[in-house]
């Protein structure tokens, strides 16, 4: 394999966007299938509580993962659109400060992140038969963020050259490592929770180190010692253009911390239920979060590349190609979808079936509203290949917002099954924004463009 790149600015916009999602969608199944596999191991190997310690350990995870993925789909941005218009310059020093920053910011974020863990828990109404898992996995977790970060900063560079075959090998490498130490640490040497987390951060090391081996070989890329100088104009770029994007996600997190502070209200086993499905998440939106990618950065490359009537097919191109995708998985996971729930559950837990019923319903009630989300990745992805972050980001807080608010009303009104259209409500009010926002901001290019 050579670090092939596709130029996304000449061409069908459908066979473009297809060619560089199918590869992400093939790497997002294998991240699901170890994400699964990981579940299944201490679900069925340690018990019940131990997957409801990682539930409860969910949303702060994805806050401070979220994070650093954040950072690193903002840099991309700048490096797909000096990609898109061929400035070797500028991309070259886009790649060398977006390595200095994540290499810096991941260290602060995993200080800062384990210095607070045991008060968030404790503030999140984490049960106690619970904590002492969701601590033993999140210290792991967190210690491993500057191999998170970097993972996510080479395919994201790999992304913006057009490149998606070489993230997809190194998730089927990390996903294939993953599932090997799983049932080493877990079933072979006791590990338990922590030894799953063990396992997930050496298989992102292994998969961080073959996107960086693939980096070094782009076309345009030098690498030397003087490049990394820092460059505080690209440096204040990046970060303008990250930071949106990392704040979005944390505020977006902070709104999943109350739906978990509500959820561990109602005890382990409805946990343990809300977790299950939680890990199926991936297998609803991985084809949305694919799509995402190719229309960010098929738009970051065209917008380079001056091309904006091109931008507009593309994203209505993605929208089709969405709705129809959704339907599919949706009905996929309406009808298969409680016997992959019977997976993470051990067949010896005498609340078996307590727990797929409540994993169950929060699935189907999900997998109804998902062409919600696929729209939701779309115009979101499309505004930022653009380079606007803000109106992303302020479709977080709109997340925030419906999320918190049916959270601790909808419950109240209905019972414990309100608190499944918290996301439903989220994804909603996200999308109307996003919708809004990019029809906007296309119709005032194009008034632009004609007047120049």
């Amino acid at each position: 394999m050579n670090s092939k790149t596709l130029d996304m600015t000449s061409g069908k916009p459908l066979k473009l966007l297809i060619m560089f999602a199918a590869p992400l969608m093939a790497g997002n199944i294998f991240q699901q299938m170890y994400t699964m596999v990981d579940t299944a191991i201490v679900g069925n190997g340690v018990g019940v509580e131990a997957l409801a310690s990682i539930g409860a350990a969910d949303w702060l995870n994805w806050m401070i993962l979220g994070l650093a993925t954040g950072f690193t789909q903002g840099f991309s941005i700048l490096i797909s659109q000096a990609f898109g218009a061929k400035d070797e310059k500028k991309l070259n020093r886009s790649v060398m400060m977006s390595i200095v920053l994540g290499v810096g910011l991941s260290l602060v974020i995993s200080l800062v992140s384990l210095v607070f863990l045991r008060p968030v828990l404790n503030l999140l109404n984490t049960p106690d038969n619970v904590i002492g898992g969701s601590i033993a996995y999140l210290e792991v977790m967190f210690s491993g963020v500057i191999i998170t970060m970097m993972y996510n900063l080479f395919s994201a560079i790999l992304r913006s050259f057009g490149n998606s075959k070489t993230p997809l090998v190194a998730m089927v490498i990390g996903s294939i490592t993953n599932i090997g130490l799983d049932m080493l640490f877990v079933y072979g040497f006791s590990w338990g929770i922590r030894g799953a987390a063990i396992a997930t951060i050496i298989a992102q090391a292994c998969a961080m180190i073959f996107c960086w081996v693939y980096v070094k070989r782009l076309p345009m890329l030098v690498f030397h010692k003087a490049g990394f100088k820092l460059h505080f104009p690209t440096l204040k770029h990046l970060l303008k253009l990250g930071c949106p994007v990392a704040f979005q996600n944390m505020i977006i997190s902070v709104g999943g911390l109350v739906v978990q502070y509500v959820v561990n209200g109602y005890g382990f086993v409805f946990i343990a239920g809300f977790t299950a499905t939680n890990k199926l998440y991936g297998l609803l939106e991985f084809a949305a979060v694919s799509y995402g990618y190719a229309v960010a950065t098929y738009c970051g490359q065209n917008l380079g590349a001056g091309k904006l009537e091109r931008i507009k097919e593309g994203v209505t191109t993605a929208v089709k190609l969405s709705i129809v995708t959704s339907l599919g998985v949706s009905v996929l996971m309406i009808g298969g979808g409680r016997n992959i729930l019977s997976l993470f559950v051990s067949s010896s837990a005498s609340q078996k079936a307590e727990v797929l019923d409540v994993a169950y319903m929060y699935l189907l009630i999900m997998a109804l509203f998902l062409v919600v989300l696929f729209l939701l990745h779309i115009y979101r992805s499309s505004l930022q290949g653009m380079g606007d972050t803000f109106v992303p980001m302020l479709s977080g807080v709109v997340e925030l917002t419906m999320r918190i608010g049916i959270a601790l009303l909808l419950p109240l009104l209905i019972g414990e099954i309100g608190i499944f259209f918290a996301e439903i409500a989220a994804w909603a009010g996200a999308e109307l924004i996003l919708m809004y926002s990019y029809y906007r901001k296309v119709k005032n290019m194009r008034l632009t463009s004609a007047d120049l």
